[in-house]
């Protein structure tokens, strides 16, 4: 059941703390129900984990990854189905006000008290970017009365979206200062720091990379010039190379949420064809014959390449080759039909899966949660990010310089990252990319369409690879359609869109008719503009506005 905000002074996530109590020296004879008490290195790593955890696939993340088009599901955000009643909106609302910001709040409080800077400072920065995803996500949102420890308010009014991303430029900068507090004795965190190990240098970076995106994200509605200027003339202040990303990772015992899938008796997360088709280069209106490298990196095919005889003997929606799925807004003959053991698998950049060598893993083995690692980190804000938002910067005019040149290197650096999340998971054998004949040339490729393309389609390609980049989180991907309108996005309205619908050989026996002959689509919904508030929190808050429609609902910094 989700638990509105109003109870929120009531409530403090405690697992960690009575795993770790002997460990971390929490004083066992402490009463645990009073989250004043809890060591700062017992509550820095649960807000942590937190972020991770809702940004990640097995998180709000993976709903909105069906939102962007990377990822197809059965399940509520098909068709863009999400509403304010059930767990996928409460998900995140429940985690960063219950969870995240009453932890935060007690984190600043007490490390002011005792002269513990540096932890606060982390804090603030984690709490001015959770309650900038919120803005992002749902618009008006609780801010000034959300998380009064001392006040006790119960029914936090909604503030007005455009007055609170001040107030997080204000939270960045008091986080940077606690963290440059020189003071003697001044506490540094280390292990209990699960995105940079106490090294502050990277959470000031973090900070100021952080007030680039935001600034960038206004730039529609605002004139952000002169203060994205100031921040890019020191680039050394920002996020600047793939180790300083903003990132937590996980192992092979707490594996990435999204690996989940791995283990289900029914796997849920399909890839949508739609992101398939445009790195294979099949899509004619971007990167059209223009084969992705990264292809084998992000999808794993449980089928070997050139099988017709498969395990599972159902028909699918979808198949090229050894690639199975489902479409998005389906209500197909297909749609509902188990491809436990063909459909395609998140790989190992995403969620730490299986790299793609073409040997499939049936009839002779089962996909498990043993198959791979599951290590991959869940990626916040990256180097890459950071070029793409210079590189759209550049595009628009808001700053002067070398747009081409910023572009190209954020592609480069988003090869740069797979590799890095690759080394990340602990699996071994798998090609390199950053070097490779074939990134070469699909580099060379896109620096020649680049060059042809006008000032939009340049944008278009800007915004389309960060979203191939961004795979694996998918809220900034969709904040960045929502403001800039790219990636085009799949509209199974649209019969012009329709992917390719390759014919294939029969399975076992079925024929598989052309794809597009037996889609049904049913969508009644068009794209939402937001997430709709959840229904529990505007049933139990007194202060909550009534419940809005996505479809129309602008955030402030949509255009």
């Amino acid at each position: 059941m989700l638990r509105p905000i109003k109870y929120i002074l009531s409530f403090v996530i405690l697992t960690i703390s009575i795993i770790s109590c002997k460990k971390n020296g929490f004083d066992i004879n402490a009463d645990p129900n009073s989250p004043t008490n809890l060591p700062v290195q017992i509550l820095l790593p649960t807000i942590q984990r937190e972020l991770g955890d809702n940004n990640s696939i097995g998180g709000i993340g993976g709903s909105l990854e069906v939102y962007v088009h990377r990822i197809a599901v059965r399940e509520q955000p098909n068709g863009y189905g999400i509403t304010g009643n059930g767990g996928i909106p409460g998900s995140i609302w429940d985690s960063y006000y219950q969870t995240v910001f009453t932890n935060a709040d007690i984190i600043i409080n007490n490390s002011n008290k005792v002269g513990n800077f540096r932890y606060a400072g982390i804090a603030k920065i984690v709490k001015a970017y959770a309650y900038s995803q919120l803005v992002d996500l749902f618009g008006d949102i609780p801010f000034s009365e959300a998380s009064k420890l001392i006040d006790n308010i119960k029914n936090p009014k909604f503030d007005d979206d455009a007055t609170i991303y001040p107030q997080l430029f204000s939270l960045i900068d008091d986080g940077i200062a606690n963290l440059r507090n020189t003071a003697i004795n001044v506490r540094n965190p280390a292990a209990d720091d699960l995105f940079y190990g106490g090294n502050i240098n990277n959470w000031v970076k973090l900070g100021n990379t952080l007030k680039l995106k935001l600034y960038t994200q206004q730039r529609r509605v605002k004139n952000v010039s002169s203060e994205v200027a100031a921040l890019l003339a020191s680039p050394s202040t920002l996020i600047n190379n793939t180790s300083e990303n903003f990132q937590i990772s996980y192992t092979a015992v707490n594996k990435n949420p999204g690996y989940n899938d791995y283990g289900a008796a029914q796997r849920t997360q399909n890839i949508s064809p739609w992101f398939y088709e445009i790195l294979k280069g099949y899509n004619n209106n971007i990167f059209s014959t223009n084969p992705d490298p990264r292809v084998p990196y992000y999808f794993y095919n449980q089928i070997k390449l050139g099988q017709t005889s498969v395990n599972d003997n159902n028909p699918t929606e979808y198949r090229d080759g050894s690639f199975v799925s489902i479409y998005f807004g389906s209500n197909g003959q297909d749609v509902g039909r188990t491809q436990q053991n063909t459909a395609a698998l998140l790989g190992i950049y995403p969620v730490g899966g299986k790299f793609d060598d073409g040997s499939g893993s049936i009839p002779t083995a089962r996909i498990t949660l043993a198959s791979a690692t599951g290590a991959a980190p869940v990626r916040l804000l990256t180097y890459a990010d950071r070029l793409y938002l210079e590189a759209e910067l550049l595009n628009a005019g808001v700053i002067s310089g070398d747009a081409k040149a910023v572009t190209l290197a954020a592609v480069a650096e988003s090869f740069k990252q797979v590799d890095a999340v690759v080394t990340k998971t602990g699996t071994t054998g798998v090609p390199i990319l950053v070097g490779s004949p074939g990134v070469g040339t699909y580099i060379s490729k896109f620096t020649m369409e680049y060059d042809a393309a006008t000032t939009t389609k340049k944008l278009e390609m800007i915004m389309t690879q960060k979203w191939i980049s961004t795979f694996g989180s998918g809220i900034d991907p969709y904040t960045d359609y929502r403001r800039t309108g790219f990636p085009i996005l799949f509209d199974p309205r649209n019969p012009a869109m329709a992917p390719a619908g390759f014919v294939q050989p029969p399975i076992n026996g079925n024929p598989l008719l052309n794809p597009q002959a037996k889609v049904a689509v049913s969508l009644n919904r068009d794209f939402p503009l937001s997430l709709p508030w959840p229904s529990t929190e505007l049933t139990s808050n007194s202060n909550a506005p009534a419940q809005k429609q996505p479809s129309t609902y602008k955030v402030f910094w949509q255009p």
